[in-house]
């Protein structure tokens, strides 16, 4: 659910992989994209009153639901993504979907100065508005009976064209210098969630960021330096804030060793 620049590629991948695949989008326009991949594709648009398009169609004779969908709090402030995914969840009751992973993000942990080591026994407890819903959205899944969910919290996602420096370079006044990043690439993020499909890990939480932690500083100013782009300039005036995401849990119960270090 939900076949963006992640979903997608992830589709593909379980296809390559042997896996029967739907995939949902918002525009019939990725219909053919979606079929060139190998995957079923569905169009399926949620809102906080209905879900437009063939969402039973697109659940019908499937097991497992893999839900990516962002919050998009950025495009529309007023959105109430709990809702939506409060609608999608009476779907998934009526459907034959056993099990449910639920793609959310480590946002929903709160930054502090003492920058702690966050696992997922950490309190989900960011104040932030897209925290607030997407903590609201986990507790949605999880504790419904009817389907058992995991709940899968990345860092910030990076890939080989996708990367945060490129925004940041040459900003000025840039905040938190000694914040350790919690990125995690788009093929560990794959690689993960075909772990926990393989291992059958279910009704559990896992937190996915690459195990290094550098600064902010130092591991902007270094891709920056290697991109040969512009540093961004960092703003010293007050202590910094942020957090580390344990991904133990991960390479211990999945076996799950990652492919791209930071």
């Amino acid at each position: 659910m939900g076949c963006g620049w992640l979903g997608l590629s992830l589709a593909a991948e379980l296809v390559k992989n042997g896996h029967l695949v739907k995939g949902s989008t918002t525009s019939t326009d990725k219909f053919e994209l979606l079929k060139a991949a190998g995957i079923a594709p569905f169009l399926v648009t949620i809102s906080e009153d209905n879900i437009h398009g063939h969402i039973e169609d697109c659940l019908k004779d499937s097991e497992v639901l893999i839900i990516n969908i962002p919050p998009g709090l950025r495009k529309d402030p007023s959105s109430d993504f709990t809702k939506k995914m409060a609608l999608l969840c009476q779907h998934i009751e009526d459907s034959d979907i056993k099990n449910v992973l639920y793609v959310s993000s480590t946002s929903v942990y709160e930054d502090t100065l003492d920058l702690p080591l966050i696992t997922e026994e950490s309190p989900t407890d960011a104040p932030s508005a897209t925290a607030k819903q997407l903590i609201a959205a986990e507790h949605i899944f999880k504790t419904n009976p009817n389907f058992q969910t995991t709940i899968l919290r990345f860092g910030g996602l990076i890939g080989d064209k996708r990367h945060p420096a490129k925004f940041l370079s040459g900003r000025t006044n840039v905040k938190d210098p000694e914040a350790p990043v919690n990125l995690i690439h788009q093929q560990d993020c794959i690689g993960i969630i075909k772990a926990i499909l393989k291992h059958e890990k279910w009704q559990t939480e896992f937190n996915a960021a690459a195990p290094q932690h550098r600064t902010k500083e130092a591991y902007y100013n270094a891709i920056c330096d290697a991109k040969n782009i512009p540093r961004p300039q960092f703003d010293h005036s007050e202590p910094s804030k942020g957090k580390r995401i344990d991904s133990e849990k991960i390479q211990q119960t999945l076996s799950y060793q990652f492919v791209h270090a930071l």
